[in-house]
């Protein structure tokens, strides 16, 4: 394939570069945050998916929020799909292993954090790991999650309480 001549395309490829160099370990981790069996294939999918939409973006500089929100409803429709396909099989499938990739990126003390988070809901989930590990503001989490601000503050605080037992539990 010839390399892109055309000064927009140049553009499209400097662009998608900085945000990949900025942004790939924070969108690999999300996923991974999320639930997301195959985190590299999603977060893949993400950037494939901004680079052919990266034209029609408003503002470039909305890439990252872009990215974060592909992110994130790839790994819904991935959990979705997968929860619908284990429930025509008719045995019960292997344990889902981490990548190599993902497991080096997660110390224990985290591994025991994902493990109460992996056993909330989705949408709580999702809540909680935007608000607390991202630091979004509640808007931002609402345009992520395609969902009210007031949605966002009632999985946040649903999704914490559960946590917060579960993790008491496990003491």
């Amino acid at each position: 394939m010839p390399a892109p001549t055309d000064p927009d395309d140049l553009e499209r490829e400097a662009g998608l570069a900085r945000l990949f160099e900025l942004h790939y370990s924070s969108m690999l981790r999300l996923a991974v945050l999320l639930g997301a069996d195959d985190p590299e294939n999603v977060v893949a999918e993400a950037y494939y998916q901004i680079y052919r939409r990266w034209r029609r973006l408003r503002d470039v500089e909305a890439a990252e929020a872009y990215l974060r929100s592909t992110v994130c409803n790839l790994t819904r429709m991935r959990i979705r799909h997968l929860q619908v396909a284990r429930k025509h099989v008719e045995t019960p499938p292997d344990e889902t292993v981490a990548s190599a990739e993902s497991t080096a990126l997660l110390r224990e003390d985290q591994r025991v954090l994902i493990g109460a988070l992996q056993q909330l809901p989705p949408r709580q989930r999702e809540a909680l790991v935007l608000r607390h590990w991202l630091g979004l503001k509640e808007s931002e989490i609402a345009a992520a999650m395609g969902i009210s601000c007031g949605s966002v503050k009632t999985h946040t605080s649903r999704g914490t309480t559960a946590l917060t037992q579960a993790m008491e539990a496990r003491r």
